[in-house]
């Protein structure tokens, strides 16, 4: 009985482990665990399952997914999308596939996609979602790099597919990333926040690729081209697509399938044909491919060729039968941990690195691997000399898999290897992480630059963070008033990698430029804390843009302002009550001119909007927000009895922000009824 109460206690405490780690993952984009250590949890959960017979209603070995949680308009799919049941084992393969073809082809690490085309034209795409409820992300998918907006086939058309960043694509987009907190961990997270943007032009720029999988349905129209043949009940990825010239035999085989999709001008997942006697080699072919592939993929997927056959074997509760995913056997590595280095970042977290042995991985030399936070350390109770194992991820990012020997933490720094000065360990979300509190650390001076010189604040063009820790580790810039005097320094600047005469020539422009800014814009470019854009401009507007008045404004006056509370009230107070700051703004002032900001009247003053969902008539929601802000009305985040308009060209939505607006009688609108008010 103990060991029967100690295995129940056991599959508890899983089940909450991974159920956290895939919410960080999917939800949250960070990592409480490695890929290796989740894999190898979740197999220990499914044997204690299968061996206890007691499953927990949220385990996750029964759920396909977690609900999204963006501001995407949500859809019901028409059939679940099941997740696969896995092996790493080739034999496990061979088993399953016994005397029949099957068609081997590579699981691709992105997104899945569903995509709907009517009458030869692209009318819906959905995410997966959580397997029952995707996010439309139709206007997205518009502008993915190789996805056909029109195709021959006429009538309706659904099939699956994946879609997914490149690694070229991804490491240029992170090289642009100044700040190591900024940067994207890995292609699929990347891939996931580009796919569900809410404005196009970003996604656009993201470079997103679609590979097809599976052909769902194909129905023709009309025409007299073709009828639709159904395969299976349930309608899981069961239409194959009758022809005039295959009447009655549709689609027999998934390569068939895969062809015709390839002919309709869709990019395909690559595949090949194997059977027992030739799986093995195969699944050595796509091994041998993987150090070449620009796109990122975390394993195989191996499916019935005969498609009547493979559905012909239904489902469980959880997996469909036809297909199987094959997980690449990570290969480890045993060495010696030599140094965890700490390196700090230009926001004040300092990020631990394990320095290792180097060892042989996947046919390169590895050294280092990322330990992402103090909790996966203390997991691992690292110390100097333990004996570690090591994989690569995928084949592809380095990581530490176990700790042999667990002599204990590695001693976390007190002082930041940058500035010296004390270090704090902050708790959120379960993770620990570690900061620098000195704020005149050179890597936080240069993110206070940074702000200061951002589109949103002074807007001075040519000052990327790189740049920005070039001159001020050569004493070109120590305050924020420096950069209004950068000519003393011109033929140092010219010489500077990346620049000339040119490039200092438009950087004098776009100073000169900022030397005219709004008091709303000044107050938010200085970088007070929990002081964004809107609250700047709020507050200024309130004391009729005298900054003066703002200054000394004390922290009951402040509260007075409709959305102004305590937080921001201190923080502004605070601020200003500052010494160092004060003489910060004071030389600020000898180099700028305040002008009004551009205002088309106050149509909308007094009047409260919260804005959600995509938009249609302005270049992103920031823009939206500012036209409403320019006529006086004022925008905040959520929805209160306070609010005035929810803007929402989908009113009909079951977000959160809707069911709200409805609960507290709040107005839902479209945007083109916001504009006929200003009209």
């Amino acid at each position: 009985m103990a060991a029967m109460e100690e295995q129940k206690n056991r599959i508890r405490e899983l089940t909450e482990l991974l159920n956290r780690a895939a919410r960080a993952y999917e939800q949250e984009d960070r990592e409480i665990m490695s890929n290796l250590e989740y894999d190898r949890l979740y197999d220990e959960l499914k044997a204690l399952e299968e061996q206890t017979g007691i499953v927990m209603s949220d385990s996750p070995t029964m759920r396909a997914g977690y609900e999204v949680l963006s501001e995407l308009p949500k859809m019901r799919h028409e059939s679940p999308m099941l997740s696969l049941d896995k092996t790493k084992e080739v034999e496990t393969l061979k088993e399953w596939l016994g005397a029949k073809e099957g068609l081997l082809s590579w699981k691709m690490d992105g997104l899945t996609i569903v995509l709907t085309y009517r009458d030869g034209k692209l009318a819906q795409a959905v995410t997966r979602g959580n397997g029952e409820v995707g996010e439309i992300i139709t206007n997205n998918a518009r502008v993915f790099k190789n996805i056909p907006l029109s195709i021959p086939f006429q009538g309706e058309l659904i099939l699956r597919g994946e879609a997914v960043i490149k690694y070229s694509d991804f490491e240029k987009i992170n090289a642009e990333i100044e700040d190591i907190d900024a940067k994207y961990k890995n292609p699929r997270n990347l891939c996931s926040g580009s796919v569900r943007q809410l404005n196009n032009e970003l996604t656009a720029k993201r470079n997103v690729h679609f590979f097809a999988f599976t052909l769902v349905k194909a129905q023709a129209g009309g025409t007299g081209r073709g009828k639709l043949q159904e395969n299976d009940a349930d309608g899981q990825m069961t239409f194959g697509l009758v022809t005039e010239e295959t009447a009655g035999a549709g689609f027999v085989t998934r390569s068939e399938q895969m062809k015709w999709l390839q002919s309709q001008g869709f990019e395909i997942v690559e595949g090949k044909l194997v059977t027992a006697e030739n799986i093995e080699e195969t699944v050595e072919w796509f091994a041998g491919r993987i150090e070449q592939n620009d796109f990122p993929s975390d394993g195989l997927v191996l499916t019935y060729n005969d498609i009547a056959y493979g559905e012909s074997l239904g489902r469980t509760a959880k997996f469909p039968r036809h297909s199987i995913a094959f997980k690449w056997r990570d290969e480890l590595r045993e060495t010696t941990l030599l140094d965890v280095e700490w390196s700090p970042s230009r926001t004040g977290l300092i990020n631990p690195v394990a320095v290792f042995e180097p060892v042989e991985l996947e046919g390169t030399s590895v050294s280092r691997a990322s330990l992402h936070n103090i909790s996966i350390m203390e997991g691992l109770q690292l110390g100097i000399g333990d004996r570690v194992t090591v994989y690569k991820a995928n084949m592809i990012i380095p990581q530490i898999a176990d700790n042999l020997t667990r002599s204990g933490m590695c001693p976390i720094p007190d002082k930041c290897p940058v500035c010296g000065f004390q270090t704090r360990i902050r708790e959120e979300n379960d993770t620990k992480t570690l900061y620098c509190v000195n704020e005149e650390c050179p890597a936080k001076k240069i993110k206070q630059f940074a702000h200061f010189v951002s589109r949103d604040a002074m807007n001075i063009e040519g000052l990327s963070e790189a740049t920005l820790e070039k001159l001020i580790d050569r004493r070109m810039l120590t305050e924020l008033a420096d950069l209004f005097h950068l000519e003393c320094y011109r033929e140092q600047i010219v010489q500077m990698e990346g620049f000339g005469e040119k490039s200092y020539a438009n950087l004098q422009m776009s100073i000169a430029k900022a030397r005219e800014v709004s008091v709303g814009k000044f107050v938010y470019s200085l970088g007070i804390l929990n002081i964004g854009l809107a609250n700047a401009k709020l507050i200024c507007r309130h004391f009729g843009n005298d900054l003066a008045a703002v200054r000394m404004a004390g922290r009951e006056e402040l509260m007075e302002i409709e959305g102004i509370g305590e937080v921001i009230a201190d923080s502004m107070v605070s601020f200003f009550a500052g010494r160092e700051n004060s003489r910060i703004v004071d030389d600020l002032l000898k180099e700028v001119h305040f002008v009004q900001e551009e205002s088309t009247g106050e149509k909308l003053a007094g009047k409260t909007f919260v804005i959600t969902g995509s938009v249609e008539h302005f270049a992103n929601r920031a823009e939206l927000k500012e036209r409403i802000e320019s006529e006086g009305g004022k925008v905040t985040g959520s929805v209160t009895a306070k609010t005035t308009y929810l803007i929402n060209n989908d009113n009909m939505s079951n977000s959160t922000k809707n069911k709200k607006a409805k609960e507290l009688g709040v107005a839902v609108i479209t945007e083109e009824e916001l504009l006929k008010m200003l009209e």
